[in-house]
Order: C-alpha cells, then structure tokens, then sequence
C-alpha cells in the first residue's frame, strides 16, 4: 500500500537535492546475480582497488538478504552527456555527493535505515585505501548498485527507463544510483 504523504515528503527532500528524475520501487523485485559481480571482478578497475567495491562488499547471497530487508525505494536517474572520459569522475562525484545528501536528508526526516547506493566508484579520496577497514571516508563511502550484485540494466528496464551500453565516450550515459528508504 502507497504511503503519499510519506513519499511527498520524500519527494520534496529529491527536488530539494535536485534529484528530480526517480522511479519508485519495491526492493524485492531488485534482480541480484552472480554474473553482475563477476563482472566487477573480471572487468572493472576497481575490483580490489576500491575499499567500496568488491570484494570489500557483501557476498552476492548477503547483498539479496540485504536487499529483502526493505519494502520501499527509489531509483534516481541522471543522464549525462560529457566531452569526454575524464568528465565522468567529475560528474558522478556531483551525482553521489547528491545521493548522500538525500539520503542523509531522509534520515533526519525519521528514515533511520535510509541508505544510498552510488552510481559509480566512490571517488572521494583521490587515492583509494583499496580496503574498507582503512578506508579513510568510512562515513561517506557507499557501495555502486552493481558492487551489491544488482543487474542495472533489468533494475532501470523494469522502472520504465531506457537504458543501452554505451559504446562511445561522446553518447549519452545513463547512470543510476539508489535510495533504500524502509
């Protein structure tokens, strides 16, 4: 059953962090995979240079049980069209500074469990300490939504977004980050 004045609430603390486009959905409808984290493991830079990616995240077993633990969320989509690679650090530093102002704001609302999931690498230092018991940003590190084993493509598909590999640095990306509310 929709709480709405809950998620008015909610809705108005996203514009407030200018995170405008967003879909709600049930986290238990969150497809987790093994070939999303294999995918971390065999072809993404940060696999063990991140102390917020893997293996620095929960199994792929923990992150489904962690995902069941709440019934409401939210899928924020930003869509960036950069000059160039190096444009992408940048920008989805803004997006997860964003991320976690909202989900702070959520909290101080009365959401104690409320909890980002980034939308790239956390990036906040610019040399990682590739493991998160020496993490130098434990406060405001978070896992990507790919690092917790979730499938984004069948994640945004199912909230009606568009969402296609990108094949040229000049197109159009699509980058998504969440919100675990309650």
């Amino acid at each position: 059953m929709r709480e709405v004045p809950m998620e008015s609430m909610f809705e108005e603390i996203f514009t407030r962090n200018r995170c405008t486009d967003f879909r709600w959905i049930e986290p238990s409808g969150i497809r987790v995979a093994h070939w999303v984290r294999m995918k971390c493991h065999y072809g993404c830079g940060g696999y063990g240079a991140c102390a917020a990616c893997p293996p620095e995240t929960p199994s792929v077993a923990e992150c489904r049980e962690f995902f069941r633990e709440y019934s409401r969320a939210a899928l924020f989509h930003f869509r960036l069209r950069l000059d160039g690679p190096d444009e992408r650090y940048a920008a989805c530093r803004a997006i997860n500074r964003q991320l976690l102002s909202v989900e702070r704001d959520v909290f101080l609302a009365g959401e104690e469990r409320s909890f980002a999931l980034f939308a790239d690498n956390c990036s906040w230092c610019d040399e990682c300490a590739g493991e998160r018991r020496i993490c130098r940003n434990k406060k405001d590190s978070r896992p990507t939504i790919e690092a917790m084993g979730v499938d984004v493509y069948s994640l945004a598909r199912g909230a009606g977004y568009h969402i296609e590999v990108c094949v040229d640095d000049r197109q159009a990306m699509d980058r998504f980050g969440l919100l675990l509310i309650r």
